[in-house]
């Protein structure tokens, strides 16, 4: 059974930090580009971060660049989204993704998302 299970959402001040994590199950998730994606109410769902299969190369919204930083431990199937410095704005739903890419053969899983919302 294919399966991302996120954790680490939650109630947190602005400028404060959150980690969220991703533990994948039931596909070859050390083949997959993983990214996260959020959607806040009324806006449409985004890119947040990507990270390789290899873990070599990661990308970034502009929004989020020198805040946001996406890992992966391929030993524990899991993906991270270490958040600093949160603004409200930052307040989403945030999604775990994962894409297995060969050729023009493209798969995508996405886990069932994670509340994050940033208030005083």
């Amino acid at each position: 059974q294919v399966q991302l299970v996120e954790s680490g959402g939650g109630l947190v001040q602005p400028g404060g930090s959150a980690k969220l994590s991703c533990e994948a199950s039931g596909f070859a998730f050390n083949r997959c580009t993983m990214s996260w994606h959020r959607q806040a109410p009324g806006k449409e769902r985004e890119l947040v971060a990507a990270i390789t299969s290899t873990g070599g190369s990661t990308n970034y919204v502009n929004s989020v660049k020198g805040r946001f930083t996406i890992s992966r431990d391929d030993d524990k199937n899991t993906v991270y989204l270490q958040m600093t410095s949160l603004k409200p704005e930052d307040t989403a739903v945030y999604y775990c993704h994962a894409q297995y890419r060969l050729l023009t053969y493209v798969r995508d899983y996405w886990g069932q998302g994670t509340q994050v919302t940033v208030s005083s």
